[in-house]
């Protein structure tokens, strides 16, 4: 069987120490989420969540990102989780574009860390790290829809 080129591009050494550096920050990523929810006015309804239950909502993402980008989980599994959380946060009362503002703030946390951290060496690591980026984006990407159909199905 002929492995896919994305595949192996996701496996090299740079795209590797990515997905560890997410999946070892999750409870700093999710901290400094928490931090920044409490700092921006157009998030009034995620301010009502107690900070336990906040950071549990976003450590399970940043947990599972990794898994969710490296392909070890199928994009039906993706499309089932994310209208589900579509689905509980209208339930819950949550506008939409706070969902949106939510999403986009974990993905800037992310993005700010890896930074910080100077994993992007080489220009080989920048490469395998602009990989590694199209595929967060194309995931966020699909988080949203998938929860905006989900949200619009309830």
């Amino acid at each position: 069987m002929e492995e896919k080129t994305e595949d192996v591009l996701f496996q090299t050494q740079a795209s590797r120490k990515l997905v560890d550096l997410i999946e070892r920050s999750a409870d700093e990523l999710s901290r400094n989420y928490i931090t920044e929810i409490g700092r921006d006015p157009r998030m009034p309804t995620y301010k009502t969540l107690d900070a336990d239950d906040l950071y549990g909502r976003t450590y399970s993402v940043y947990s599972q990102l990794g898994k969710w980008i490296s392909r070890e989980t199928s994009r039906e599994e993706i499309k089932a989780y994310w209208k589900g959380l579509g689905r509980r946060r209208r339930q819950e009362g949550f506008p939409f574009s706070e969902i949106v503002l939510s999403l986009s703030h974990e993905r800037l946390l992310l993005w700010r860390k890896i930074e910080a951290d100077g994993l992007l060496d080489t220009a080989l690591d920048l490469y395998q790290a602009l990989d590694l980026q199209h595929r967060v984006l194309v995931f966020f990407d699909l988080a949203l829809f998938y929860a905006a159909l989900g949200y619009e199905e309830s």
